[in-house]
């Protein structure tokens, strides 16, 4: 293990993501010239980013320093931290990739859909292990969350440690086969001397401690027991601990399992070969099947517990799934609460599946979920055994942040060496002191499709327009030479106006346009297609929202002769 030198130079941290949101999670610890990579994710999209599938960080301060790089760490597989590496490969490839063995199973799978398999190494870590880089090295301590092998991280440098706790909890009565968390390594850490703290802020508005999974699997237990009919299963496929207590229940009670959803057959598969669940010969049945057994008789785990318009779930709802349709006697249990930005698309689901029959059970009234963040009394714990000298709080909004900045000041770390950074901030420390010196461009770039960063704020702002008050085309065509009209104006709408009911408002329009681009020709010696262009528009825009209030894209189609 490193050991400190007076010769020892600043630690840099930098946030590529994951500060004032949900999402997105990848830090950098910098020292002299290396760099260690912690996680990479994705942040799902909000409802006013229309049309756009994931939010992903800008990878140019990691590219930039690429020569440092040793390798990219990841503490535990959900997407908003391993999310971003097919995405972050294709512009950095050949790093190595250290991971615990569920994580890295889930990654391979991302990797394989992508083709990327040849551009990284894989490296399976747990607990023990430890990664020497020269002057920097990386050991880890076992944390509990919604998901097996959950790591923190710590770095050591010649300056200090600095420690990472990744997503936790701290669940002391963790589901058969999981491991508690190991308070003696975090509390060794902490009286080694830890530099910085960077901790898990999300549940920093809950003043308690988060409920146990085991406390959720009894709630799981006692609904499923007083089911007659069939029941439908919906949970975060990553949540393989929620997954093992559903599935418990039903084999205890003489119930098949059937699994739908692409990401809910492959979370199984892995969590069969890895160890984490155990199914007796016969339980699992062929998705084709399950209309031929017994309601009373039947499971089904599947996708969709977010609202995904696509899952399984969603399509059960709607009434297109090919082989699920609900009948009478079904039960619907949401194992999870929406994460920022479903919840419309969520209740969207519940009203679907209530309106076609099946009773839902959700939220936690019913205590069928717990989080797998800890709250404020756990933050406090973790600070309490790390007891570090510097903090900054990560993985939450802004008020997250802030709040658990002060449960660090109530834990005596002193309000000077407490930082609430933003991306693309550095923050530079050693043994003496601690500031923010720097800032790189961190914005977010929209994956739309097969598009990558194509999509800028600016063609969101015009969807945004598009969603809200539609557009107006306006089609001429114009001898260009004598600024003669040869067809037209003619005006067409889609999502501004019912056409068949305004024929005054579109006559008028017609008149405008047409004033407009004689206008041009009237005032100017030489006119382009671009002056028209921008007289429609100015003209119609004026127009429009003086008759109706609102504001369509206005666009023009000249065609010169």
């Amino acid at each position: 293990m490193p050991t400190k030198s007076k010769k020892a130079k600043n630690i840099r941290i930098a946030a590529i993501g994951g500060l004032g949101e949900i999402g997105k999670n990848m830090y950098c610890v910098e020292y002299d010239d290396k760099i260690v990579v912690i996680d990479c994710g994705i942040k799902f999209p909000e409802d006013d980013l229309l049309g756009i599938d994931y939010v992903i960080s800008d990878y140019q301060y990691v590219i930039k320093n690429r020569d440092k790089i040793q390798g990219l760490v990841i503490t535990h597989g959900h997407e908003d931290h391993i999310g971003g590496i097919p995405f972050l490969l294709r512009q950095l490839s050949g790093i190595n990739i250290y991971a615990g063995p569920l994580a890295l199973a889930l990654i391979r799978s991302k990797l394989e859909e992508n083709g990327l398999t040849r551009d990284c190494n894989l490296i399976e870590i747990d607990e023990d292990s430890d990664l020497d880089f020269g002057e920097i090295s990386v050991t880890f301590f076992r944390t509990t969350h919604s998901i097996p092998d959950t790591l923190g991280v710590a770095v050591h440098t010649p300056v200090g440690v600095v420690v990472q706790t990744g997503d936790y909890k701290f669940d002391l009565t963790p589901v058969d086969g999981q491991p508690a968390p190991n308070l003696q390594r975090m509390a060794k850490l902490g009286d080694e001397g830890v530099l910085l703290l960077m901790s898990d802020s999300t549940n920093a508005e809950v003043p308690t401690f988060t409920k146990s999974e085991r406390f959720v699997g009894k709630s799981i237990r006692n609904i499923m027991e007083s089911i007659k009919g069939r029941i439908i299963f919906a949970s975060f496929a990553s949540n393989i601990s929620r997954i093992k207590q559903a599935s418990d229940v039903a084999i205890e009670n003489g119930r098949k399992i059937a699994v739908f959803g692409r990401s809910m057959e492959a979370a199984i598969k892995n969590g069969v070969e890895l160890g984490y669940l155990d199914y007796p010969k016969g339980t699992l049945v062929d998705p084709k099947d399950v209309n031929n057994i017994p309601p009373e008789e039947m499971m089904i785990l599947c996708t969709g517990s977010q609202g995904e318009p696509m899952a399984a779930l969603s399509r059960i709802a709607n009434g297109t799934h090919k082989q699920i349709s609900i009948v009478p006697g079904d039960t619907v249990i949401f194992s999870s609460s929406p994460i920022p930005g479903n919840t419309m698309s969520v209740n969207h689901v519940i009203n679907g599946l209530e309106e076609a029959g099946a009773e839902v059970i959700h939220g936690k009234v019913n205590n069928v979920h717990t989080s797998g963040h800890g709250g404020q009394e756990e933050q406090k714990l973790m600070l309490r055994l790390i007891k570090p000298k510097f903090f900054m709080p990560i993985h939450g909004e802004y008020r997250m942040l802030k709040i658990h900045t002060e449960l660090a000041q109530l834990c005596d770390v002193p309000k000077e060496n407490c930082f609430i950074m933003e991306n693309g901030d550095v923050l530079e420390l050693n043994q003496e002191e601690a500031k923010v010196v720097d800032h790189f461009p961190a914005s977010d770039v929209f994956v739309d499709g097969n598009g990558i960063g194509d999509i800028g704020n600016a063609v969101i702002h015009e969807r945004q327009l598009l969603s809200e008050d539609g557009l107006v085309a306006a089609c001429a065509t114009v001898k260009m030479k004598t600024g003669q009209i040869l067809s037209g104006p003619d005006i067409l709408s889609r999502g501004f106006i019912y056409m068949r009911e305004s024929g005054e408002l579109i006559n008028q329009a017609q008149k405008q346009v047409y004033h407009a681009i004689k206008m041009c020709f009237r005032s100017s010696g030489r006119v382009t297609e671009s002056m028209i262009n921008d007289a429609i528009v100015d003209t119609l825009q004026d127009y429009l929202y003086e008759k109706t209030e609102r504001k369509p894209i206005i666009i023009p189609m000249i065609i010169s002769v």
